[in-house]
């Protein structure tokens, strides 16, 4: 990835747009899930808990939007 300077642009803004640019390709988070080695049925069973969790959270969300209709 590379920014570079625009004619009369700060430094501190070129640095705010690198920001922007490294969180919407979203390297440092890409970094840090490959920082350590994780085997296919560890990353399953990670995704599987993911999964129940959004699942517990939308129930949740969905009872709230019930209870709050009556």
């Amino acid at each position: 990835m590379r920014v570079e300077l625009r004619p009369g642009e700060s430094q501190e803004m070129l640095l705010k747009r690198f920001r922007q640019e490294v969180t919407r390709e979203k390297i440092l988070s890409e970094i840090r899930k490959r920082r350590w080695y994780v085997s296919k049925s560890e990353k399953a069973r990670i995704d599987k808990a993911k999964a129940i969790r959004r699942a517990r959270r939308k129930m949740r969300q969905r009872e709230r939007r019930e209870s709050r209709g009556r």
